[in-house]
C-alpha cells in the first residue's frame, strides 16, 4: 500500500480506474477458529465442522462474515497505492457492505480494487472511496460487494 505512493493529482486521475487484485488469504479451520476466539463469537456454522456438515447447505463450516471483511485491509496492502504527503490514514466506514456469498472453510479469497472517488476534505484531508469485491477462488459469486471509505490526512 505504502510501497508506491502516487501526488493528490496522480491519485485523482485514477478515479474510475481498477487499482489491481491482491493476492489469495486462505480461510483455513484454524484461522475462522482463531476469529471467533478473539471476536467471542463462537456459533456452530462457525467452528463445529461435523455439526455445520450435517446441518447446513454449505457442507461444512463457513467464515464469519466479519472475517472475510477484515481481511480487506491485508488486501488492500497488496494493492492500494499510497498517498505522497500522508501523515496518517483513517478507516472511515463503509456506506455499502453486501455478504453476497458463504466463504467455505478451506476456501481462499481475494479482492478486486476500484478506485471510485477522492473528495477533499478541508486543506488537509482526501476522502477515498474504494470499491471492492472479495472473490472466492473457483466460485463465481463473489463472498462480499463493498464501498470502503478511506480518510487521508495530509502533512
Amino acid at each position: 500500500m505504502f510501497n508506491n505512493k502516487l501526488s493528490v493529482e496522480q491519485l485523482r486521475a485514477k478515479v474510475g480506474e481498477d487499482l489491481g487484485t491482491s493476492r489469495w488469504f486462505p480461510v483455513s479451520q484454524e484461522r475462522i477458529d482463531q476469529f471467533a476466539d478473539l471476536t467471542e463469537d463462537p456459533q456452530w456454522i462457525h467452528i463445529n465442522p461435523e455439526r455445520a456438515a450435517k446441518e447446513t447447505p454449505f457442507g461444512g463450516t463457513i467464515a464469519h462474515g466479519f472475517l472475510s471483511l477484515s481481511l480487506l485491509s491485508a488486501m488492500a496492502m497488496d494493492v492500494v497505492p499510497g498517498v505522497q504527503g500522508t501523515v496518517m490514514g483513517i478507516n472511515y466506514g463503509f456506506d455499502k457492505i453486501r455478504f453476497l456469498n458463504p466463504v467455505r472453510s478451506g476456501s481462499q479469497v481475494r479482492g478486486h480494487f476500484k478506485l471510485a472517488q477522492v473528495e477533499p476534505r478541508g486543506d488537509n484531508q482526501l476522502l477515498i472511496r474504494y470499491a471492492i469485491s472479495v472473490e472466492i477462488e473457483g466460485v463465481d459469486k463473489p463472498a462480499i460487494a463493498c464501498e470502503w471509505l478511506s480518510l487521508v490526512v495530509l502533512g
